[in-house]
C-alpha cells in the first residue's frame, strides 16, 4: 500500500462517513490529503434529494484531487474522489462502485452502514473507514466489519465535530484505532498505508535480533496471565494480523517493543483481548441462512413429543443478536406447528467475554438495526426504549447467557441445535478437529449442526450429513464419535470453570464429557454390578477397528498395552508390548481376513514382575450390528514355571529329558517355519496384488491422460460455447428489456382506454384481462388460468358463452350492444385472437362503455316524440302522427272533433282499430309501409273509401312527413286533405 502508483489494483480504499456538519471536516481534512496520496476516496453522506451534484462541487474546491459524483459500474481508481448521489444506497464489488435504489424508508436508511459492508468484503485490509460529524449511529455495524477482515477505523474527535451522535457510537463499539481532529489524520493515514500489513513476514521464524521468534508466545502469555485465556489454539495469522494492528495504532515496529509495553500498560493487554474476540454480528446475518434453517426446523418441532424441551446452544455469542435471532425464528416455527402441542424453548448462549454477555443480557440495541430486523419482527418482538430497541422479556427469557470456554468447558449436551456461525474460522485446524466430534457428541439423534458459510465438516463427513450445502445446515448422524477426539479434548471440569450454575433439574448444566447423566437408583446399582463381574471374572481386552484403533477398554490392561512415546493416539500397534507385535499383527491379521475367532497360546510377555504366558484371542465381532468389523482383543493370563517366569534357560543335567528338550525345541522351529511360510505367501499375495495394482494404476493413468485431453478440448469448446452464450445473453438481455418496455407500454396503453378486454383461449380459459372488466364479469387476479364459463356476468345477455364458440369454430366477428343489471350498456365485440404468424390462439372480448350514448339517444327520442305530438297537437289541420308500429302517438283537435274521438284516450292504440276499424284499408296499409321501408317520402291524394256508422263518409289522406331516426324508431304525419259524402 505504498503511494508509489505501480500496483493500482491494490491500493488502499478510504470511506469517509458523515452526515450533518461533516462539510466542515471535509473541508479540514482534503485541505491535507496530497495529490499523489496512492489512495482512493469514498464519501458515502447523508444527503437532501434535491442536491444533485453539489457536494461533489463544494468538495472540488478543497483539494487537487478529482472529485467525481459516482455512477453505476464506475471502475474505482487511486488518486480520485467520489461521492455518492443523493438518494441512492452504493456498494463495491471487484472495485467498482455499484448503485441501488433504496428499499428502506429516508428514515430507516444506513448508506455509510450498507458501502462499508461491501468494502470490508471487497477490499479486506486494505479497507479504510472514517467517521464524521453527525447524527444517529450509521456506520457502527460497518466499522465492525473493516475491522474483521483487517482494516483500519478513524473517528473524527467528538469535541471537534458539530454533531458528535455519530463518533460517539462509533466510539462506543471499542473497534476504532484512531480518534483525531479532520485536520490531524491526513499525516496519521499516510503513516499507515506506508506500512503495510502484508508486507512484512511471518512471526513464525527469527527475523532478526528486533524480532525474534518467541515474541508471539510471550504476548500470548501475557493474555492468558491477566485474563486466564489462551489464544494459542487460535489460526497464527489472525493473531498475528490483530496484535500488528494494536501495533500500529501506537506506533510501534517491533514485537518486543510491543511485548514490554503491554508489560507496562496491562489496561492494553486488555485491549488486546478485547481485539482479539473482535464480535462482528447482527441480527439474521445471511437471512437467507435463517430462512434456510426455519424450513428444517419446523419439521424437527413437528417430531418432538408434546410438554417436551427444546435445547439450542450458540457457542461464540457476542452480544447476543444471533441467540435472539435463533429465538425469534423458533417463536415462528412454533407458530406454524400444532396449536394444541406445547414445547418449551431453552437457549444457552455462551461467550468468553464478560462484558458481552452482560450486554446481551440486557437486550437493547440501537435504532440502526432496523436495517436487519423487518418492520413485523420489530413489532412482535421488540418495544421502544429510550430512542432504542429492547429485546421483549418473554424473548429474552427463552435465552440463557453464560461465560463459557468452548476451547477448555464441557459442552452443553442432549441438544436439539447447534448454532455455531462464524466461530470455527478463527480457530486452527486442529482445534476444528477436536470440536466436530465434541458437537456430535452433544446433539441428540437427528438434531441439526448450523454452521457459518465458510466452515465445513471436511474430514467428519461420517458424523453429519448435509441438508443444505450452500449454508451449511447438518444433522447428525447415528454413528460413534472418535473416542480419541473426545478423551484427548483439553476440558477443564473445575468448580470456577463451570459453565452456568442452574437449579437443578433445569437441564441447562454442561455436562462432563461421557456422563452418564441422571439414571435411577435400580439404574446405578446395576451399573455398578455389571463393573464389578466384569472386573472380576472377564479378562483384560479392547474392542479396536480394522486400523487397530482403540475404541473401548476393559479392564486393565497395562500389563499388555502401554502408551507409546510421542503424540501418538491409542492404537494398539503402538501400545502393545514388543514381545507381542508379531503375534497381535498375526492374529489380528488372521482375525480379519477369515472373519473368525483366533486364538494363540503360550505368548510370552515380560512385566514388572518378570516373563507371563498369556492367551491371546481375537474376535472378529459380527453382531451387534453396530460392532459389526471391529474386533475384539482379550488378555488371558496362562499359568507360567518359575524358570519362565525368571527367564531362566534349561540348565543340562536337569530333570526334564532330551526328547523333550529336543521334542519342545522342534515345536517351537516348526511354529516359526509356519509363520515364515505365512509371511511369504502373505508377502507373495501382496507382490501379486502390488503387481496388479501398478498395472490397474498404469492403465488409469493412460486412461486420466486420455480424459485429460479431452478435458482440454472440451474446456475450448466450453470456452467457446460460454463466448457464444455470453453474446446470446447479452442479446436476450436486450431482448427482455424490449419485451418489458413492451408490456409495460401495453399496460399502460390499456389502462388508459379504460376498455374492458378480455383474452381467451382456444379452451375458453381467461389468459388476461383488463380491471374494468369486474364492473361486467367478477374476475380477481387469481382467476387467471380458469374458464370463463365459470363465472356468471352481470349483463343481461344470455347467449355470451355461445358467441364466443361461434367465434373461434368460424372465425368471424360478433358485435351487439348489452346491458348489465346494473343499467350500464356496453359495445360487445368479440373477434379471434390472431399471433404474429397469423395463428388463431384464442378470442378477445372487448367491452366499450356506451352508457352516456344510449343516455343521449334515449334524451333524443323523447325529445322529438315530444316535438311532434307539439306540432301535432297545436295544429289547425286535421293531423294524425303514428309510430313505425301503426300506434297513435298525438292527434289534433280538428282530427279528434271530425272523427268523434277522445284525443287522450286514443294515444298508444292502434290506428287499425279505431272508429270501430274503419280505418284499416289496404291501400293505407300498403302506403304507410311503404313510408316506414324508406320506398317513398311522402303520397298525397290517397282516396279511402271507409264507411263510418257515425259519419259515412270517404276521406282522402296525404303525408306531411316522415320522422326517421337511426334506432329505427318513426314517425308518421298524417294529414286528411279531403273528405266527401257517401250515399247511403
Amino acid at each position: 500500500m505504498s503511494r508509489v502508483q505501480g500496483s493500482d489494483d491494490k491500493f488502499p480504499i478510504v470511506a469517509i462517513g458523515g452526515s450533518a456538519g461533516s462539510v466542515v471536516a471535509l473541508e479540514q481534512f482534503f485541505a491535507k490529503i496530497p495529490v499523489n496520496c496512492g489512495m482512493a476516496f469514498v464519501v458515502v453522506t447523508h444527503q437532501l434529494p434535491t442536491r444533485d451534484g453539489e457536494l461533489a462541487m463544494v468538495l472540488q474546491q478543497f483539494t487537487s484531487l478529482p472529485v467525481v459524483q459516482a455512477e453505476d459500474g464506475m471502475t474505482v481508481r487511486v488518486n480520485y474522489v467520489y461521492v455518492i448521489p443523493p438518494s441512492q444506497e452504493m456498494s463495491l464489488l471487484n472495485g467498482r462502485l455499484l448503485l441501488f435504489s433504496p428499499t428502506q424508508t429516508t428514515a430507516r436508511r444506513l448508506p455509510i452502514d450498507y458501502f462499508l459492508q461491501s468494502l470490508a468484503r471487497d477490499a479486506r485490509d486494505r479497507a479504510i473507514s472514517i467517521i464524521f460529524s453527525g447524527t444517529g449511529s450509521d456506520g457502527t455495524l460497518g466499522l465492525k466489519m473493516v475491522m474483521e477482515n483487517y482494516g483500519m477505523v478513524m473517528v473524527q474527535s467528538p469535541n471537534t465535530a458539530q454533531y458528535d451522535a455519530m463518533p460517539r457510537a462509533a466510539i462506543a463499539t471499542e473497534f476504532v484505532d484512531y480518534v483525531l481532529a479532520p485536520e490531524e489524520m491526513p499525516q496519521v493515514l499516510l503513516e499507515y498505508v506506508e506500512r503495510p500489513l502484508l508486507a512484512r513476514p511471518s512471526r513464525a521464524e527469527a527475523e532478526s535480533q528486533e524480532k525474534p521468534a518467541h515474541a508471539l508466545d510471550k504476548i500470548l502469555a501475557l493474555i492468558r496471565a491477566q485474563t486466564n485465556h489462551d489464544f494459542s489454539l487460535y489460526k497464527r495469522n489472525t493473531v498475528l494480523r490483530r496484535i500488528e494492528r494494536r501495533m500500529n495504532s501506537h506506533q510501534i515496529k517491533t514485537f518486543p517493543s510491543y511485548v514490554r509495553y503491554l508489560q507496562e500498560n496491562p489496561q492494553e493487554v486488555e485491549q488486546l483481548f478485547r481485539e482479539l474476540l473482535i464480535g462482528v454480528t447482527k441480527f439474521f446475518r445471511d437471512a437467507e441462512a435463517f430462512e434456510s434453517l426455519k424450513a428444517h426446523l419446523t419439521p424437527l418441532l413437528r417430531q418432538k413429543p408434546n410438554d417436551t424441551v427444546l435445547r439450542v446452544w450458540s457457542p461464540g455469542c457476542s452480544t447476543g443478536e444471533e441467540a435472539y435471532s435463533l429465538a425469534m425464528c423458533l417463536l415462528e416455527c412454533l407458530d406454524e406447528v400444532d396449536a394444541s402441542k406445547y414445547l418449551k424453548v431453552q437457549i444457552f448462549a455462551t461467550d468468553i467475554h464478560a462484558e458481552s454477555i452482560d450486554f446481551a443480557r440486557v437486550g437493547i440495541y440501537p435504532e440502526n438495526i432496523t436495517a436487519d430486523v423487518n418492520p413485523e419482527r420489530l413489532r412482535r418482538f421488540f418495544h421502544r426504549h429510550e430512542g432504542q430497541y429492547q429485546i421483549r422479556k418473554e424473548v429474552r427469557d427463552m435465552v440463557v447467557f453464560a461465560v463459557h470456554n468452548i476451547n477448555r468447558d464441557a459442552p452443553f449436551t442432549k441438544l436439539d441445535l447447534l448454532c455455531c456461525r462464524n466461530l470455527l474460522i478463527y480457530f486452527s485446524t486442529e482445534l476444528q478437529k477436536s470440536l466436530l466430534p465434541i458437537f456430535h457428541y452433544a446433539l441428540n439423534p437427528n438434531g441439526l449442526l448450523f454452521l457459518g458459510p465458510s466452515e465445513n465438516l471436511s474430514g467428519f463427513q461420517e458424523l453429519f450429513t448435509p441438508l443444505d450445502i450452500r449454508w451449511k445446515i447438518s444433522r447428525r448422524l447415528e454413528t460413534i464419535a472418535p473416542l480419541t477426539r473426545l478423551v484427548n479434548f483439553p476440558f477443564s471440569m473445575s468448580r470456577q470453570q463451570t459453565p452456568l450454575a442452574l437449579p437443578m433439574g433445569s437441564g441447562g448444566m454442561a455436562a462432563p464429557l461421557l456422563s452418564l447423566g441422571r439414571r435411577s437408583d435400580t439404574g446405578v446399582l446395576s451399573a455398578l454390578v455389571q463393573r464389578m463381574l466384569l472386573a472380576q471374572y472377564a479378562p483384560p481386552a479392547v474392542v479396536i477397528n480394522a486400523k487397530g484403533d482403540i475404541l473401548y477398554v476393559n479392564g486393565r490392561t497395562g500389563k499388555y498395552l502401554e502408551p507409546a512415546p510421542g503424540p501418538s493416539g491409542m492404537n494398539i500397534y503402538d501400545m502393545a508390548r514388543d514381545e507381542l507385535n508379531f503375534e497381535l499383527n498375526t492374529a489380528i491379521h488372521k482375525a480379519t481376513q477369515q472373519q473368525e475367532s483366533v486364538q494363540v497360546d503360550n505368548v510370552r510377555v515380560k512385566t514388572e514382575s518378570g516373563y507371563q504366558l498369556l492367551r491371546l484371542r481375537v474376535k472378529y465381532l459380527q453382531e451387534p450390528e453396530q460392532l459389526l468389523g471391529m474386533l475384539l482383543v482379550a488378555f488371558e493370563d496362562m499359568p507360567t514355571p518359575r524358570k519362565v517366569r525368571q527367564g531362566k534357560a534349561e540348565a543340562p543335567g536337569s530333570d526334564l529329558s532330551r526328547d523333550a528338550v529336543v521334542a519342545a525345541l522342534d515345536k517351537e522351529l516348526q511354529y516359526t517355519k509356519n509363520r515364515l511360510q505365512m509371511t511369504i505367501e502373505e508377502m507373495e499375495s501382496s507382490l501379486e496384488e502390488l503387481k496388479s495394482t501398478n498395472e490397474e494404476l498404469q492403465s488409469a493413468n493412460e486412461e486420466l491422460q486420455s480424459t485429460n485431453e479431452e478435458a482440454m478440448t472440451n474446456k475450448e469448446e466450453l470456452q467457446s460455447l460460454n463466448e457464444e452464450l455470453l453474446t446470446l445473453n447479452m442479446q436476450y438481455e436486450s431482448k427482455t428489456e424490449e419485451l418489458a418496455q413492451a408490456a409495460n407500454d401495453m399496460r399502460n396503453l390499456l389502462d388508459s382506454t379504460e376498455i374492458a378486454i378480455v383474452f381467451l383461449d382456444n379452451d375458453m380459459i381467461i389468459k388476461r384481462f383488463t380491471p374494468r372488466v369486474a364492473r361486467i364479469i367478477n374476475l380477481l387476479p387469481s382467476d387467471i388460468g380458469r374458464p370463463i364459463t365459470h363465472f356468471a356476468p352481470n349483463m343481461r345477455y344470455e347467449h355470451l358463452v355461445e358467441d364466443v364458440r361461434l367465434v373461434l369454430d368460424r372465425l368471424t366477428t360478433v358485435e351487439t350492444m348489452i346491458q348489465t343489471t346494473t343499467g350500464e350498456w356496453y359495445a360487445m365485440r368479440i373477434l379471434p385472437y390472431r399471433t404474429l404468424d397469423n395463428y388463431i390462439n384464442g378470442a378477445v372480448i372487448t367491452f366499450t362503455d356506451i352508457t352516456s350514448l344510449k343516455r343521449l339517444e334515449e334524451q333524443q327520442r323523447t325529445d322529438t316524440t315530444n316535438f311532434v305530438a307539439y306540432e301535432v297537437e297545436n295544429s289547425l289541420g286535421m293531423l294524425l302522427a303514428i309510430n313505425r308500429n301503426v300506434k297513435v302517438l298525438a292527434i289534433s283537435p280538428a282530427f279528434a272533433n271530425t272523427f268523434q274521438l277522445d284525443a287522450n284516450a286514443v294515444k298508444g292504440t292502434s290506428l287499425l282499430k279505431l272508429n270501430s276499424g274503419a280505418w284499416n284499408q289496404p291501400a293505407l296499409r300498403d302506403h304507410m309501409l311503404e313510408l316506414l321501408a324508406g320506398e317513398v317520402e311522402r303520397f298525397d291524394n290517397v282516396t279511402i273509401e271507409a264507411r263510418f256508422e257515425e259519419l259515412g263518409r270517404r276521406v282522402t289522406f296525404a303525408s306531411r312527413r316522415v320522422v326517421r331516426r337511426q334506432d329505427q324508431t318513426d314517425y308518421i304525419v298524417l294529414e286528411v286533405t279531403a273528405m266527401e259524402e257517401v250515399q247511403r
